[in-house]
């Protein structure tokens, strides 16, 4: 039992550590954003849906580090080397070709976003300045994707974090030097535009970073094992049709999330600024307790596809069961946090007292998100370690189902009752109305619907789809 909370913490914490310097990163640039012209808000407006345009971009490739993860952890299992080799290759190769057709594809892909995304002229030219200074970085980004599933798979965690450290650090200094420039030596900065290649140059210095840990832990030990003719053939065999037959599968789950995460916030957006302020805060509150259960879910992941790999079956039950009571110990510790520092944590993410005080009413629904949230996410890294990818694929249909069921059978029960749609409450909420204030309830439950049918789903098939193939 010591020895394997032991490996857990090992994968774990790195993953968490790297994983709570991400939002600092978002707050430093809208911070950079706010301090460059007089016209703040726009700039921010800019930074906002620039970065939600590469949101929508990049999770469709998640599946280069999720799909790598598992298989690679299932050949370190095996103690195959050279499998572990070739498909760190393979994925590398299908990396770079796919961030070619995103640079190929940019100004296709702006036009299109904006015939749905809703802004200002003014906001629409920063944010698209903001993307096609960007985009550049995609080889190193999506390159960085295959590097950290295939570092986890080899259950190694520290390499990742150096790299994700590196890239956060140097997304930090760089955005504030060539963004505001460096007086002491005559450097008067890119202005906004250095935003963007702030993060274009710590995008490549995490690159290079994953690339001197590469050869300096696995040169020798697995990548040599490698010779021209293996190179040659990386793409070929069984091995690679089960990698595609997989991403399939992972790609589907990808374009689910994109549907639930961009359906919350249009949805929200019908109900007025201040609502939609809300829908924002609580989301963002709602994840942070991820940051520390996806460093648990990255160990689950990496642990049980080595056991699968070693056909061990003993050590794969005893990985899910502690993965979940290391994870669901974290999902304790955020209800405390959540019901004692609720209101302080809403007001240390807006000083505005409406929104505050709008906010408060929706407190309550952060109590069931890390019960709920965890489970789904400790679920998602086991199946991943087990290249389950059907099985993943079709708990996030199902959790589609849920959401848009949830959220139109609440609203229609909304439609036909006797609340006003235009019934305002200008003592309390200035702009929020009775109706939206409901409404808003009623996408906070369609989004836990979600939650929980992954989680039902999962832990019905765990037997046939997890268990069976530790033996």
């Amino acid at each position: 039992m010591k020895a394997i909370n032991r490996d857990i913490l090992k994968l774990a914490v790195p993953s968490i550590l790297a994983n709570i310097t991400v939002p600092i990163v978002g707050m430093v640039d809208i911070a950079v954003a706010g301090h460059l012209d007089t016209n703040a808000a726009t700039m921010i407006g800019g930074i906002a849906i620039g970065t939600m345009l590469f949101d929508l971009l990049y999770w469709n490739f998640g599946f280069l580090r999720v799909g790598t993860g598992g298989l690679t952890a299932q050949a370190f299992g095996r103690g195959d080397r050279k499998e572990c080799a070739r498909i760190f290759t393979r994925s590398i190769g299908i990396a770079l070709v796919c961030a070619l057709a995103l640079i190929a594809i940019q100004w296709v892909f702006v036009k299109a976003a904006f015939l749905v995304v809703d802004c200002t002229p003014e906001v629409r030219e920063l944010a698209s300045r903001y993307f096609f200074i960007r985009i550049w970085a995609a080889p190193a980004t999506l390159g960085l994707m295959a590097f950290k599933g295939w570092f986890i798979g080899m259950q190694d965690s520290v390499s990742p974090m150096i790299t994700d450290l590196m890239v956060n650090g140097m997304n930090v200094l760089m955005s504030f030097v060539l963004a505001l420039g460096v007086k002491a030596v005559g450097y008067e900065g890119m202005g906004f535009a250095g935003i963007a290649a702030g993060t274009v140059a710590a995008q490549y210095s995490g690159l290079l970073t994953a690339i001197i840990l590469l050869l300096a832990k696995y040169l020798r030990n697995t990548l040599s094992q490698l010779d021209l003719q293996d190179m040659k053939e990386v793409f070929k065999g069984a091995e690679t049709r089960r990698f595609f037959v997989m991403n399939t599968d992972l790609f589907v789950r990808s374009l689910c999330f994109i549907a639930i995460y961009i359906g919350f916030t249009v949805i929200s957006a019908r109900y007025g600024d201040l609502l939609l302020a809300v829908s924002s805060i609580m989301m963002k509150l709602l994840m942070i307790f991820s940051y520390f259960t996806d460093g648990f879910a990255y160990a689950g992941e990496a642990m049980t596809g080595r056991y699968i790999g070693e056909k061990n079956g003993l050590m794969l039950r005893q990985t899910v069961k502690w993965t979940f009571v290391w994870s669901m110990s974290i999902a304790l510790l955020f209800m405390v946090i959540y019901q004692f520092a609720g209101v302080a944590l809403l007001r240390m993410m807006t000083s505005d007292p409406a929104v505050v005080e709008a906010s408060r009413e929706y407190l309550p629904w952060l109590l069931l998100m890390p019960v709920i949230g965890c489970a789904a996410f400790t679920w998602d890294g086991i199946y991943i370690g087990a290249t389950a990818s059907k099985a993943i694929r079709n708990s996030m249909l199902w959790a589609v189902v849920a959401f848009a069921g949830v959220w139109f059978i609440g609203i229609s029960c909304l439609g036909l009752s006797s609340v006003p749609v235009a019934d305002a409450l200008p003592d309390a909420l200035p702009g929020a109305t009775r109706y939206g204030r409901i409404a808003m309830h009623i996408l906070m439950a369609a989004y836990f619907a979600h939650l929980l049918a992954r989680t039902v789903y999962l832990s019905a098939r765990y037997r046939r789809e997890v268990g069976c193939q530790g033996a």
